[in-house]
């Protein structure tokens, strides 16, 4: 038995019924690594081991070796990355809400010169992915039809499908991403993980698109009513996991998607701020990370209510947390400010202090 589990809570070893989450350790150092075991009975337990403890333990229990082993090498591989997509990291996915109801600039944008003109000026401040959205998913909203969503986004996608930018279709409807596809739209954005209808991951398949797959625990129109978990970061871990299965048995391959953890929706603060501290976890899945935190309302139950643009500040402490947990793409309202916090952090993280 490895010997961090002698003296602890799991000194019966493991069981193939126990669960294992690995992520890069403090710091995101190389050769630490958090390991959590949750138990039959939704008991969790922690630890920070070595990678040689990582590998012993794959060695004690070899029914648990596959699983060890391939989380490791997703870890190693996303610590080892340049680029998402052919995109130099960390990426910046600048949100065109096409809609008079978002919680933070609903209607500002929705007249189709206007949403163009923003999408102009994002990709001007650095935005490397435009995500171009016709209905909004805030708490509370309501459903738009079909033809509704489309009439929104369509004429934006046609203006913008030959600007030097990726562009993302948000939308949760098999109709809508499809002829977002035909559009220019080189990625699928997915509040609910290809959940909204089972055609939806038959679309994704049958092109080249790339898909993000985000947790949501409920319609939108529900989903802030009493949202409860076992555990909101394990729980939401694997789920995203069921939904990677999922597009990779439809032919989706690994490298085109990426997971949202999705921050707000339908969780409490508690929840949040559990899911910020645990993005590491993420990159045992295989996927680039996404987060979007841009504006949201639990930065203002943190610090003081009041209107979703007031809110620039916390969204980039935000941000900045997820840079240090190698976080790779980051939706954001606030393109240039989030781009320039960006080069500040990382000139101060790669400076060389032997100078």
């Amino acid at each position: 038995m490895s010997d961090f589990l002698k003296g602890s809570a799991l000194s019966r070893g493991l069981s193939s019924s126990d669960r294992i989450y690995l992520a890069p350790g403090p710091q995101m150092a190389s050769e630490q690594f958090r390991l959590t075991v949750r138990t039959s009975d939704k008991s969790v337990h922690s630890f920070v081991v070595s990678r040689e403890a990582i590998e012993t333990l794959a060695s004690d229990y070899p029914f648990q070796k596959e699983e060890i082993n391939q989380q490791l090498a997703h870890i190693r591989s996303a610590m080892n990355a340049q680029d998402v997509w052919g995109l130099p990291t960390p990426v910046v996915m600048g949100i065109v809400n096409v809609t008079p109801d978002s919680f933070s600039d609903g209607g500002e944008f929705f007249e189709v010169d206007h949403a163009v003109q923003h999408a102009k000026s994002l990709l001007d401040e650095g935005a490397h992915i435009l995500d171009v959205g016709g209905e909004s998913t805030r708490p509370g909203a309501n459903a738009v039809t079909e033809e509704e969503e489309l009439a929104r986004v369509r004429p934006v996608l046609k203006a913008c499908r030959n600007w030097p930018v990726l562009l993302s279709a948000d939308t949760r409807k098999p109709r809508v991403m499809e002829a977002a596809l035909k559009g220019g739209a080189a990625i699928i954005n997915d509040v609910t993980a290809l959940e909204f209808d089972p055609d939806s991951v038959n679309v994704v398949a049958r092109s080249d698109a790339k898909i993000c797959l985000m947790h949501s625990s409920a319609d939108p129109k529900v989903m802030q009513d009493n949202p409860t978990y076992d555990h909101v970061l394990f729980d939401v871990l694997d789920y995203l996991k069921e939904r990677i299965k999922l597009c990779r048995d439809a032919g989706i391959d690994l490298e085109r998607i990426c997971v949202d953890p999705g921050i707000g929706f339908g969780k409490t603060l508690d929840h949040n701020l559990t899911l910020l501290k645990g993005l590491p976890y993420f990159h045992a899945l295989g996927c680039p990370v996404l987060l979007g935190v841009s504006r949201k309302s639990f930065i203002g139950k943190i610090d003081r209510p009041g209107e979703a643009a007031s809110r620039i500040g916390g969204s980039l402490s935000a941000l900045l947390y997820g840079l240090t947990a190698g976080v790779q793409i980051f939706r954001v309202h606030d393109v240039a400010e989030s781009r320039q916090a960006i080069a500040v952090w990382s000139g101060i993280d790669k400076c060389d202090q032997s100078i």
